[in-house]
């Protein structure tokens, strides 16, 4: 049995697919400070099965009805990319709180649209890049944001392997499927080069901006051959750190994930490892003034049930954001646009400039 809090907060979950299934119902029936009280889909089969395996208070085949519900307090958007935005929007005007999956959008306009949104209703809106709950990474911000001093480089890799779903399924749950499932108009995975970029470039865009801070500017290189597509990225930061990122899928070999990261009074590497296999990352922080490494170990690594207790914490008791908010969903999207942009066209391209979809 988990122990629960006296005082929850009343999660419905949006969308009955894979991410849900695979991260979220878990996640709302473990959480300490949450409740799974209900869920939504169009597909009536897919919603019974889901309702049968985890037990919500109640179901929905109409977002609005569960919108309308009075002892709703928050959604998790758990749809396709195309359907973050509107939902988000229809959440916030309801009254409910948003704990949305990343990205938080697919153009520069609507997330900025959503932004003023979530300005104006006084509610929180938090985007889902789990890997910010990941304690090797928090202990990586610690030591940033305290000890480590000025910041010289980052450099940063997300790279899939194409030996991934070998390993994830036999970790994974066997994931539901209904042919009455909403989709986006067109298949998202037409166009490989915008899909892995919103599913793979999204996490670690983030991730270099949790610690290096604001991205100015990127000029990016893109290679595709053998069914490989790999992106290099120079990356200027605010503050003057110099910053390399790179996402290759896949790669022909283990799944390859990580950070260094260069500072005035010690250094951070950094190993991750495939999010479905809940192992924090090995984060060793050398610390310059005892000539000793530290590391995290024993964490727990449930990254999507400890997003979803940050979330409830904001919320019920006012804790501090530690996920990833609105600002920093713009952002992230401002990032991949950016990125693209200049891959196309072989130029630096400032974030600030850049306007429409991937």
């Amino acid at each position: 049995m988990v122990a629960k809090n006296e005082r929850r907060l009343k999660v419905g979950v949006l969308g009955c697919g894979q991410i849900a299934q695979a991260a979220h119902f878990e996640s709302a029936t473990k959480a300490k400070n949450a409740d799974l009280f209900a869920i939504c889909d169009v597909a009536p089969d897919l919603l019974a099965r889901m309702a049968a395996m985890h037990a919500p208070e109640k179901t929905f085949d109409s977002y609005d009805a569960m919108l309308a519900d009075p002892e709703l307090d928050a959604v998790i958007i758990a749809t396709a990319d195309a359907f973050h935005v509107p939902a988000a929007k229809a959440a916030l005007a309801a009254g409910k709180h948003v704990l949305s999956e990343k990205p938080i959008g697919i153009t520069v306009e609507e997330v900025e649209a959503l932004k003023a949104t979530v300005e104006a209703s006084g509610k929180v809106l938090q985007v889902g890049h789990m890997k910010r709950f990941d304690a090797g990474l928090e202990s990586a911000k610690d030591f940033i944001d305290g000890e480590m001093g000025e910041m010289l480089a980052l450099k940063a890799w997300y790279c899939d392997s194409t030996h991934r779903y070998a390993m994830t399924d036999a970790v994974q749950p066997l994931i539901v499927t209904s042919a009455g499932s909403k989709r986006p108009s067109g298949n998202p995975k037409a166009d490989l080069r915008r899909y892995f970029m919103l599913a793979h470039g999204s996490h670690l865009l983030d991730t270099a901006r949790y610690f290096g801070g604001p991205i100015v500017e990127v000029d990016a290189h893109f290679r595709e051959r053998f069914n490989a597509y790999c992106w290099f990225v120079d990356v200027a930061f605010e503050n003057g750190t110099f910053g390399h990122l790179d996402l290759t899928i896949p790669v022909r070999m283990d799944w390859h994930e990580g950070f260094q990261i260069y500072g005035e009074r010690g250094s951070i590497v950094g190993k991750t490892y495939n999010p479905w296999y809940y192992k924090s990352s090995d984060v060793d922080i050398f610390h310059e003034a005892t000539g000793t490494t530290s590391r995290v170990l024993g964490a727990d690594g449930h990254f999507y049930r400890r997003q979803l207790e940050g979330f409830a914490s904001v919320i019920l008791d006012g804790a501090p954001m530690r996920g990833a908010d609105i600002e920093d969903g713009v952002a992230c999207v401002r990032g991949m646009v950016a990125v693209a942009e200049s891959a196309r066209t072989g130029q630096p391209v400032k974030l600030a400039d850049v306007a429409g979809a991937l």
